[in-house]
């Protein structure tokens, strides 16, 4: 039989993890012995040679069954069934895709980013493994690369609010480094840690002699825990004591209206980071993100042939 498409796959994704915590390398074997798949077809590689083609498409069943709240994460590499991917099992639904899983708001949040991603290409929000004939193939490869994109900055943010607070102050220290700031000292950033320092997380210098500092505050919060114009004012009183004249408070949720007017009126510039953002500027300067592959697009030398 042929690898099946990644939507065939998360009813039986879903159903091999009511057994308990599942290690993904574990689920795609065991996947491949149920559905019977042949040498040939467990080895089938993706174009980058670095993948087969039936963990790839395993990965993507997880990853959205993750993003309508019917598996979680637990370890790294493992998952387990939620208690409302137990409640879809005792249905006995016959298919679960993408049109089983908008009726879960979670993910329709997703798909409704997916499809801002891609306004302008009036793509769907969906993984493209097969030519889309209503666009080029140049159009599907970047929708694809859109959406891929949009799929590991929605789980770098799910890693950093689970992870340890120390972690998340770290984190931020190590990407303002890899931005450029802080010059060639290697002690030029670090995290204030749980002790604080007056209500300020961690401190940057701007140049190699520490003649100007950026100080950092940082709130590791659920989506829909936003921050407000209260937290703001409290941190501008932080930068106060220290003499400092700028800021920067990053957050994982987001910040409400009252928030960002105030910041904007303050007398210290303070630079707000939300969760989108944060992870925008992971994937741009590989923070917590590796790249994977690359991919040669070629045209035809005109040079050559005059």
């Amino acid at each position: 039989m042929p690898v099946p498409d990644y939507q065939s796959l998360m009813l039986p994704v879903l159903t091999i993890s009511t057994s308990g915590e599942v290690r993904v390398g574990d689920a795609v074997n065991r996947l491949a012995d149920e559905l019977k798949l042949t040498p040939d077809e467990r080895a089938q590689l993706l174009p980058s040679g670095k993948q087969t083609l039936f963990g790839n498409r395993v990965h993507w069943a997880k990853t959205y069954l993750n993003k309508a709240g019917l598996i979680e994460g637990t370890r790294r590499g493992h998952f387990k069934i939620t208690a409302r991917g137990q409640q879809v099992i005792a249905s006995h639904p016959v298919r679960i895709d993408n049109e089983f899983l908008i009726q879960f708001a979670e993910f329709r949040q997703f798909k409704e980013r997916s499809a801002e991603s891609t306004a302008t290409a009036a793509a769907p929000a969906e993984p493209v493994f097969v030519n889309n004939q209503a666009e080029t193939p140049d159009e599907v490869m970047r929708i694809a690369h859109k959406q891929i994109e949009l799929t590991l900055a929605s789980d770098l943010l799910d890693r950093v609010r689970a992870a340890p607070p120390a972690f998340f102050e770290r984190l931020i220290v190590n990407l303002l480094l890899s931005m450029g700031y802080g010059g060639p000292a290697v002690d030029a950033g670090r995290a204030l840690g749980r002790s604080g320092d007056d209500g300020v997380d961690g401190v940057i210098d701007q140049d190699a002699l520490g003649l100007d500092r950026v100080y950092i505050q940082e709130k590791r919060y659920a989506e829909g825990n936003n921050i407000g114009a209260g937290a703001i004012r409290d941190f501008f009183g932080s930068l106060d004591r220290h003499k400092a004249t700028k800021g920067l408070f990053v957050t994982t949720s987001t910040f409400s209206p009252s928030a960002r007017e105030t910041a904007e009126f303050l007398s210290k510039r303070i630079v707000l980071v939300d969760g989108e953002q944060l992870t925008r500027l992971m994937l741009r300067h590989n923070v917590g993100c590796r790249v994977e592959e690359v991919l040669h697009i070629k045209k035809v030398d005109e040079d050559f042939f005059e």
